[in-house]
């Protein structure tokens, strides 16, 4: 498979794997339970708010490359790199499952962010970059979170 083919099916993966996890942080806000509720229920709100702006912004990324987004959830079952979770009420429990997403996520999107670069395509490779940075910084406060006695 040659690079150009390779990246978009890289970018619909991606594109299948966050729709995948939006799902399952919208699960994780509905379902929390426990003695951090509050603080629980406003940061998933807050992850797949962003998370829905993600995945327009990587949509529309693909039509900017004339490439057809993946759009059918069967179709996101079958490539994403994450599957769909179990009913998941604990607060350590979800925000493990969202620190291994974002790993997950991370090592594909610095699989894109190599294809990318080889084929010049700089706003392709300036979004990966991007989403990259801001997974590495809540990954270590997450990371934090789950530590704290």
């Amino acid at each position: 498979m040659g690079n150009q083919q390779a990246l978009k099916s890289k970018l619909n993966s991606l594109l299948a794997t966050y729709q995948v996890h939006y799902q399952n942080l919208r699960s994780l806000h509905w379902n929390v339970k426990g003695p951090n509720f509050f603080e629980l229920h406003l940061k998933y709100e807050e992850l797949y708010t962003r998370t829905q702006i993600i995945i327009d912004d990587l949509a529309e990324r693909l039509l900017t490359l004339e490439i057809t987004p993946l759009h059918r959830f069967i179709d996101y079952l079958e490539v994403s790199k994450i599957a769909e979770n179990p009913l998941i009420a604990d607060g350590r429990e979800g925000m493990s499952y969202i620190l291994d997403a974002q790993k997950t996520l991370i090592g594909l999107e610095r699989e894109i962010l190599v294809l990318s670069g080889d084929l010049d395509d700089d706003g392709t490779n300036a979004m990966m970059s991007d989403l990259i940075r801001e997974k590495e910084k809540t990954n270590w406060m997450f990371s934090a979170w789950l530590n704290k006695k």
